[in-house]
C-alpha cells in the first residue's frame, strides 16, 4: 500500500513534498533545506532542534538531517525545491513565496495585524489552516505550524529617518505586505534572504534593511553598518511559520 509523506511540518512554513513512500519501509531518512543558518537565534536553532526531535521521539526509525541554507539549494527556493522533491522538506516561511501566491503573505504576518492568539484562532478555528493548505496542496507541498516570533522593529537604516519624504528613491529590504507599504511611499524595495543583507548593505546594493527581532538582526550585524534602527516594527507585529 501507498501513503503519502503527510508529516509536515512547515516551518516558519516547513513544507514537505508528498511524495509516496511505503507504508512497511525500513527507516526513514529526510533531508531538511533551512532559510536559515544554524547559529541564527530562535529561527536556525529552532530548526536544529526540531530536526533532533523528531529523531529522538521516533527512537530513531524517523531522522532528519539539517542543512545549512545553501548546502542543498539557495536560501529562498524551499518551496520550488519541496514541490518538484529535490529535498524532503524546507523551514522557511510562506513571506518567501508571495512572488508566486501573493496571498500567502496573510500567513506569516499582516501590517498593523492580530495578535498571535486571534492570529492562530483564524488559522486553527476559522478556516485559515484550509486555505492555506488548499495552495499548497496544488504544489504537492503540505504544511504546518511550528514556529511563533515576536514583533520586529521597523528597520535598520545608514541615514537616521527623521521625515517620510526621506524614504522617497531609497533601497531596502523589505518582507511581506509591509513592502507595498514602503513602495507607495517611493522606497524601492526587494526579499533577500537573511545571509545576503550584510553583504547587500556593505556594498550600497541596499540603504536599508528590516529582518527580524533584535536578537537575530544583531547576529547577521546589521548595525555596523545600518546605525539607525527604528521601532515598533508595524509590518510584523507577530509572525508564524504556516
Amino acid at each position: 500500500m501507498k501513503i503519502s509523506k503527510t508529516l509536515a511540518i512547515c516551518a516558519f512554513a516547513f513544507s514537505v513534498a508528498l511524495v509516496g513512500t511505503s507504508a512497511q519501509a525500513a527507516k526513514v531518512k529526510w533531508k531538511m533545506h533551512s532559510a536559515w543558518g544554524s547559529q541564527v537565534p530562535h529561527l536556525g536553532w529552532e530548526a536544529v532542534r526540531f530536526a533532533e526531535d523528531i529523531g529522538k521521539l521516533s527512537d530513531g526509525q524517523f531522522t532528519v538531517k539539517f542543512f545549512e541554507p545553501g548546502a542543498l539549494i539557495p536560501a529562498n527556493e524551499g518551496f520550488d525545491a519541496t514541490s518538484k522533491g529535490s529535498v524532503d522538506m524546507a523551514w522557511s516561511t510562506a513571506g518567501y513565496d508571495v512572488g508566486k501566491y501573493p496571498a500567502l503573505a496573510y500567513f506569516t504576518a499582516v501590517p498593523f495585524g492580530p495578535t498571535l492568539g486571534e492570529y492562530m484562532a483564524w488559522m486553527w478555528h476559522h478556516g485559515g489552516a484550509e486555505i492555506r493548505d488548499r495552495i499548497y496542496e496544488k504544489h504537492n507541498i503540505k504544511t504546518m505550524h511550528c514556529l511563533a516570533i515576536g514583533p520586529e522593529t521597523s528597520g535598520w537604516f545608514k541615514n537616521e529617518i527623521t521625515d517620510l519624504e526621506q524614504l522617497r528613491g531609497l533601497k531596502m529590504r523589505f518582507f511581506g505586505l509591509g513592502a507595498r507599504v514602503m513602495q507607495k511611499l517611493g522606497v524601492s524595495t526587494q526579499l533577500l534572504a537573511g545571509g545576503d543583507i550584510f553583504p547587500a548593505l556593505e556594498k550600497g546594493v541596499i540603504d536599508a534593511t528590516e529582518f527580524s527581532m533584535p536578537a537575530m538582526d544583531i547576529k547577521y550585524g546589521f548595525y555596523q553598518i545600518a546605525k539607525n534602527n527604528y521601532f515598533p516594527g508595524w509590518h510584523q507585529q507577530v509572525s508564524i511559520g504556516v
